[in-house]
């Protein structure tokens, strides 16, 4: 009976070279041709074990072996990485890499691919376990290397830090970095200062991140400001010109933003409780005007709030100031303190409302509705409103300035108040409501 010879299966094998320098390159037998002639007959002793040389040649010729970026490396790794590939041979290991940790790269992507490597003139071979041995050295000697750098990267950065230099990561608010410092970006850092001012005003972070998104504020990236943000500006140390270094502040080379005297401002309402902080601001209700009020050049006046002690003062802020723009010419006055506007309104408003104007408006208002109109009982309605108002709660005041005011236009000339039509017929209906049930009592 005749046996069958087992035929061994093909194992696909690339040959790397190299050569630093161009010179001789254009020889009719250079460098490279040596090298890949001594890696040819070593594959070619192979021959019994299934080895053989694929086409694809991958010379790199004036090219230092102190990087990974040349074009022929390159492409052998694309071909291993997609599996073409089964043994890379070369003449000796520094035709691959003169530097260990680079060298130790490209052992992980060999490893990460089933991919061993023979160098034919230094006996090394990891197909075989004395050459697994000395590769194992080898990234041993990588590992070291990669610490010694590490730990010299970090006393680098910790001396930089020390002289108070800028060494990279995520830009913060307020700051863009030119030639590797930071330099003040003014319409940010307008934003900084009003956070920080707007903390001391409120002494919430969460009232702050939510009047903040409403009034579109975002961060550096354009992603809207939430508490957590608040509080990581609020605790930057940057902005007093400080770099810090493991919790030691040093400093900087960049200029502040904040002041000493407002971060220790806000540094200070932080050291209280967040419950005492909530019962300092528990009754602090919503501003009487919040959304009706506006400069004459159409910018809406926001609440904002400053705090001196344990007293807190009100005002109403163009967002012309807020958001650093500029002021309009004839918008008339940005900041005005708000119990002097809440209280011109007021008065503006129960001026109007006996109004013979008014009057009309409202009448015509209950007529368009449909139902009976009494104008008797109208007019009394209106003028009772007067000695109605000062018996509310603020609540039911403010509830009624809601119904009441359209639009509230503040300019160089003063203050204009402009009413709702049906919003004055339903508080008639319910005054005279009250007038016929006190009539029938």
């Amino acid at each position: 009976m005749s046996q069958t010879a087992t035929i061994p299966k093909r194992i696909r094998c690339a040959i790397y070279t190299r050569k630093s320098s161009e010179e001789g390159l254009d020889m009719e037998f250079n460098s490279l041709d040596a090298q890949r002639e001594a890696c040819e007959a070593y594959v070619a002793s192979q021959k019994a074990e299934g080895w053989s040389v694929i086409r694809e040649r991958y010379d790199d010729g004036g090219f230092s072996g102190g990087t990974l970026d040349r074009p022929a490396l390159r492409q052998l790794l694309k071909d291993i990485e997609a599996g073409l590939i089964d043994v890379i041979v070369v003449y000796k290991i520094d035709r691959l890499s003169r530097s260990l940790m680079d060298f130790a790269k490209l052992v992980e992507v060999f490893d990460r691919n089933s991919v061993t490597f023979v160098s034919v003139t230094q006996s090394f071979n990891t197909t075989s376990s004395m050459g697994r041995l000395t590769l194992n050295i080898l990234l041993s000697f990588a590992q070291f290397e990669r610490e010694v750098i590490g730990e010299r990267i970090r006393d680098k950065v910790a001396a930089s830090r020390k002289r108070g230099m800028w060494m990279g990561g995520f830009v913060p608010l307020g700051y863009d970095v030119k030639d590797r410092k930071l330099v003040i970006n003014d319409a940010e850092a307008a934003i900084v200062r009003m956070i920080f001012e707007r903390f001391v005003a409120l002494g919430s972070a969460s009232a702050l991140a939510r009047a903040l998104q409403a009034e579109g504020i975002t961060n550096k990236r354009g992603k809207r400001i939430d508490k957590g943000f608040v509080y990581k500006l609020i605790n930057n140390r940057v902005y007093l010109g400080e770099a810090v270094h493991k919790g030691t502040a040093y400093p900087g080379e960049h200029a502040a933003i904040i002041a000493r005297e407002l971060w220790d401002h806000v540094h200070s309402i932080l050291k209280e409780s967040p419950r005492d902080r909530r019962a300092k601001n528990r009754n602090t209700s919503d501003a009487l005007l919040k959304g009706l009020i506006f400069t004459a050049t159409g910018a809406a006046m926001t609440p904002s709030f400053t705090r001196k002690g344990d007293r807190l003062y009100h005002y109403y802020t163009s967002m012309d100031v807020i958001r650093n723009r500029q002021i309009p010419e004839g918008s008339g006055p940005a900041r005005l303190p708000a119990a002097m506007v809440e209280g011109a309104v007021i008065a503006e408003m129960r001026r109007l409302i006996s109004a013979p104007e008014i009057v009309a408006r409202v009448m015509a208002a209950c007529r368009a509705d449909g139902g009976p109109v009494d104008e008797r009982a109208i007019v009394e309605a209106l003028h009772r409103f007067n000695d109605l108002w000062d018996a509310l709660f603020p609540a039911e005041q403010a509830r009624i300035v809601r119904l009441l005011v359209h639009r509230v236009t503040v300019g160089a000339g003063g203050i204009a108040v402009d009413l709702r039509n049906q919003g004055l017929a339903n508080l008639v209906r319910d005054l005279t409501a009250n007038i016929t049930r006190e009539a029938a009592e």
